[in-house]
């Protein structure tokens, strides 16, 4: 006769890693990355407000032009025009305006010697 082998019972595995698992979402959920604002805080309401772009700002048109304070102008002549802005140039595209011209003047802006190209946006607060 042959002896038979006893099979050792495995561990439910699976179950553990379920409850890990659903630990994981819990706390990623439950817990918050950042300190959360001052509920006593009233934040600024700026709906009244006339929005305005920086004076010494680039702006891009939807349709890829480049303007300056109204005028039509060129990347050196931006950069000629505005001596602070080899430290840090300002460009404003429209929403519409296609990404490759904003692309490709932020390269025109850092080859005609602008050390740090900054895009401004508009930010939501929700």
């Amino acid at each position: 006769m042959r002896a038979h082998r006893q099979k050792s019972e495995r561990e439910p595995t699976i179950a553990l890693i379920n409850i890990v698992f659903l630990m994981l979402v819990f706390f990623m959920v439950a817990g918050t990355l950042a300190a959360p604002v001052d509920p006593e805080l009233k934040l600024v309401e700026t709906a009244d407000l006339k929005g305005e772009a920086p004076a010494d700002a680039l702006v891009i048109g939807a349709d890829g032009t480049l303007t300056h304070r109204g005028q039509p102008v060129d990347v050196a002549a931006f950069l000629a025009a505005v001596p602070a802005a080899i430290q840090t140039a300002r460009m404003i595209p429209d929403r519409a305006a296609p990404a490759h011209t904003v692309i490709e003047t932020a390269r025109a802006l850092r080859a005609a010697g602008a050390e740090r190209v900054v895009i401004v946006t508009e930010k939501a607060l929700q």
